[in-house]
């Protein structure tokens, strides 16, 4: 049994400075654009009037069940920006939001601006409802909002509302459900306890997860239960990621964190048997989960299918957050090499170049025939959408981006009284107790990384990344052959010290399981971290009969109307004789082939795309 790593922390986004490069520049990006666009997509369609509980019969942008949360994530990222640079205008807007909460809470705490406003009889009645998710944003954003500007009104009513939430779910038990729908207060209420050090909020977080599974108190009309909600087993008897793919993850995430806080062995196996099953086989290449468009959720072990691939924006974040959680337990790169893949391929493709639109699905191959094509009677394959929009009506995905990206250097580091794990590389300069860490590199389009350390004495863990597979490492120029564990290369460092860790990033084919049936015979083209497609707009030729070697003359350039770099070389595609349907072996012409990264397909208005590859 792996242990659970006594005395290791996350070190959290605050004590993290971005100074240039990739993330850096997402992060301008959406501070200087998708903030204010976010905003107004959602005050136009009513979301932020919401709060006001002025809406009546006959108006329109009548207040939908789960629109709370979208606000509070804004609200968040929002708060995760004032904690580095202080802005009167976004602080304005979260003022008027908590004044509105203040005003229109009932007398014992509970706000909702659906149920509250709308069907207050109906409070804490409907399981499937997201009353308890709604709330656990809510809390989050709160907390966040507490630590960027030391006003604590908006955590003092979200404290109100959990206490009553405690009293109705945990002390009194009068609700007719014992755990939440959709799973997300867990998490926020493991955030309070970190706040408040008060364990009754720790006690109804373990109380949530622990009733999942568990025999229902009565059948009352239009409750869900079962595997869509991971209400199938209890949580330490399940095996397999089943069911919706953003509740499971959440689910999953917070069993990491109370194994975290408890100790308890049990959960963390849990946790681990959970996630080796998730990438060992039902993640798409990418870090994408959540394969069918049926209820969200996850399909069976290899079934991976890409035309019809859900793969929601939330569920791929979903899966990035479990894995940094895990990397807090459990010092494995596998966990950090997950979060890496899901980062900066199927969560960064759910937002556009421009940081104006999102994907809610996020498409693992695009056929435009298949939406054209005429199925009369037959069942219509879903194929989502491949045009990015600015706000859905469904819009979790567009203020989950921001606010994960916001506080994107959460994932770099985790530390114990003796050492720093560096899971991801960021240009950053990190202050964590008396040690100070800078990072100076080009990742993910080069592989070097320049780390300067100062403070006292310790050892400094660097992860050797899943896809490198060559790397050197000097210390003040001098090359050492450090201790690998597990991943991580262990570097025993003193103040000044000066570490190069130069990693080699050449093209590299990466294969499929043999029971992944959409990818056999075919590679998917990477280069470190970064998945790379095909898009019909960039070549002229059937993308899944182009034809490609490893060991042919790959270039990296410069795509100037993309704005990021991509990949040219030489492939082959077959000569075909348009007259037969069937034919002899065809012979194989010389093409100009170019591919982009994954995260930035779906850029120049609709095209076909392909991620895996015939292999010459």
């Amino acid at each position: 049994m792996v242990q659970i790593y006594p005395g290791t922390h996350a070190v959290p986004y605050e004590n993290i400075d971005l100074t240039g490069g990739f993330w850096y520049e997402k992060q301008k990006l959406v501070r200087e654009v998708s903030m204010q666009n976010v905003y107004r997509r959602f005050a136009q369609t009513g979301r932020f009037d919401a709060f006001r509980y002025q809406w009546r019969e006959g108006m329109p942008n009548r207040p939908h069940i789960y629109w709370d949360s979208d606000v509070a994530k804004w609200m968040e990222a929002a708060a995760y920006y004032c904690k580095k640079q202080r802005d009167a205008e976004l602080e304005a807007i979260i003022d008027d939001i908590v004044e509105e909460i203040a005003k229109n809470r009932s007398e014992d705490g509970y706000f909702n601006s659906y149920f509250g406003h709308l069907e207050p009889e109906n409070r804490f009645t409907r399981r499937n409802d997201h009353e308890l998710y709604c709330a656990g944003h809510l809390l989050e954003a709160a907390i966040a909002y507490r630590d960027a500007t030391g006003k604590g009104k908006f955590l003092s009513l979200m404290i109100d509302y959990i206490d009553l939430i405690y009293r109705v779910f945990y002390v009194e038990k009068s609700a007719p459900f014992t755990s939440p729908g959709h799973e997300e207060i867990e998490l926020a209420l493991v955030k309070l306890y970190r706040a408040t050090g008060e364990r009754k909020y720790l006690d109804l977080a373990l109380y949530f997860v622990e009733q999942r599974g568990t025999p229902v108190k009565e059948d009352v009309p239009g409750m869900i239960h079962g595997i869509a909600i991971q209400d199938h087993l209890p949580i330490r008897e399940q095996k397999t990621a089943e069911g919706h793919a953003v509740r499971a993850c959440y689910l999953y995430s917070a069993v990491a964190d109370l194994a975290l806080e408890t100790g308890d062995e049990t959960l963390f196996d849990t946790a681990k048997t959970l996630f080796d099953n998730i990438v060992r086989r039902r993640m798409y290449v990418t870090g994408a989960i959540g394969q069918t468009c049926v209820g969200e959720m996850f399909m069976g072990d290899y079934d991976l299918p890409n035309q019809s691939a859900y793969a929601e924006t939330c569920a791929n974040l979903s899966l990035a957050l479990f894995a940094r959680r895990m990397s807090v337990l459990d010092p494995d790169a596998v966990y950090a090499d997950t979060a890496e893949r899901v980062l900066f391929n199927s969560f960064l493709s759910g937002m556009s170049l421009d940081g104006r639109a999102f994907f809610y699905s996020n498409m693992q191959e695009n056929d435009r025939t298949v939406k054209t094509r005429s199925y009369n009677s037959r069942h219509t394959l879903f194929t989502p959408d491949d045009t990015r929009v600015e706000v859905f009506q469904c819009s979790c995905c567009p203020p989950n981006v921001i606010r994960t990206i916001a506080s994107i250097a959460d994932f770099q580091y985790t530390a114990d009284e003796d050492t720093i794990w560096m899971h991801q590389y960021f240009a950053s300069a990190a202050h964590i107790g008396d040690k100070t860490v800078t990072v100076e590199t080009a990742y993910p389009y080069d592989g070097c990384v320049k780390i300067l350390y100062h403070g006292s004495a310790g050892k400094l863990a660097l992860r050797i990344p899943g896809w490198c597979r060559e790397y050197s490492l000097s210390i003040g120029g001098k090359m050492v052959t450090p201790q690998v564990k597990r991943g991580y290369a262990y570097l025993s460092v003193t103040g000044g010290d000066e570490i190069l860790f130069r990693m080699e990033m050449p093209v590299r084919f990466v294969e499929a399981h043999p029971l992944v049936w959409d990818d056999a015979g075919r590679v998917a083209v990477t280069r470190g971290p970064l998945v790379y497609c095909m898009e019909g707009c960039d070549n002229a030729y059937p993308l899944r009969d182009i034809r490609l070697s490893e060991s042919s003359d790959w270039r990296m350039v410069m795509d100037e109307a993309l704005g990021v770099p991509v990949l040219e070389t030489d492939g082959c595609v077959r000569h075909w004789n348009d007259n037969y349907l069937y034919g002899d072996c065809a012979a194989l012409e010389i093409c100009r082939v170019k591919m982009i990264p994954y995260f930035a397909f779906a850029n120049r208005g609709s095209s076909d795309m392909v991620i895996w590859v015939l292999k010459l």
